[in-house]
């Protein structure tokens, strides 16, 4: 692992503002997140706050807010968020060089809505590949050396087959030492066996295993009666 707390301190805030007004961004304010397992999912309903929190961790370690890897922060003209500008972290023993020095930093972030942008930026061709090959492309190219591996939403361009791959990618980042934090909707990327499931929601931020997650339920329940959720939304 390369951290082991993210927190952040800010001195006076409008708790009626964004993104102070978010739950988990007041606890991230009031006890910060520790993390205990090299992957952890940030999962939790639109507008929770989970793509919010990955997108500061990615700030917070100088990633760049359109996505790319450490090599490339600030390739955009997006200013950090005003949470980012404010996370810290506390080093697990094998990530205190790396934070201790911003040149030895390694990472990347990879977010669903600017992939294409990013990935182009990094010599991966997008314009040749479909988007879930990009993003495989990713994984395969750029997901190598241990550092912090940040994602939001992978499984929006990936298949259930290459989901699959994608759990085999981060098992081996995390085997040479690097730490993934991946917001996501997806009730199979959660069930990496080891994985840390962090919910977040109008509770601010607690730990869950996956057989208890909402969205794990929600599945099970479509695929064994579809009708069940469409009457309600089917005219």
């Amino acid at each position: 692992m390369i951290i082991e707390r993210a927190y952040a301190h800010v001195g006076a805030y409008d708790a009626g503002e964004w993104p102070w007004s978010v739950p988990c961004v007041r606890a991230l304010l009031d006890g910060g997140l520790r993390f205990t397992a090299p992957v952890t999912f940030v999962v939790g309903e639109n507008g929770s706050g989970k793509s919010t929190l990955v997108e500061a961790l990615a700030e917070g370690f100088g990633l760049d807010p359109w996505g790319g890897s450490h090599e490339w922060r600030y390739a955009s003209p997006r200013a950090k968020s005003v949470l980012g500008e404010h996370i810290r972290f506390d080093a697990a023993p094998r990530g205190r060089r790396m934070l201790a020095s911003w040149s030895a930093r390694q990472g990347f972030f990879l977010r669903a809505e600017t992939a294409l942008d990013a990935l182009g930026r990094e010599g991966l061709a997008p314009d040749e590949r479909s988007h879930g090959e990009g993003f495989l492309a990713a994984f395969r190219h750029k997901f190598l050396r241990p550092g912090l591996y940040v994602m939001d939403e992978p499984e929006a361009a990936l298949s259930f087959s290459s989901c699959l791959e994608l759990l085999g990618h981060i098992d081996q980042l995390t085997r040479a030492g690097a730490q993934v934090v991946c917001a996501t909707h997806s009730p199979l990327l959660t069930a990496l066996p080891g994985a840390d499931v962090v919910e977040v929601g109008d509770h601010g931020i607690r730990r869950t295993a996956w057989q208890d997650l909402a969205l794990v339920d929600h599945w099970r329940r479509y695929l064994a009666d579809p009708t069940a959720y469409l009457r309600h939304v089917l005219e």
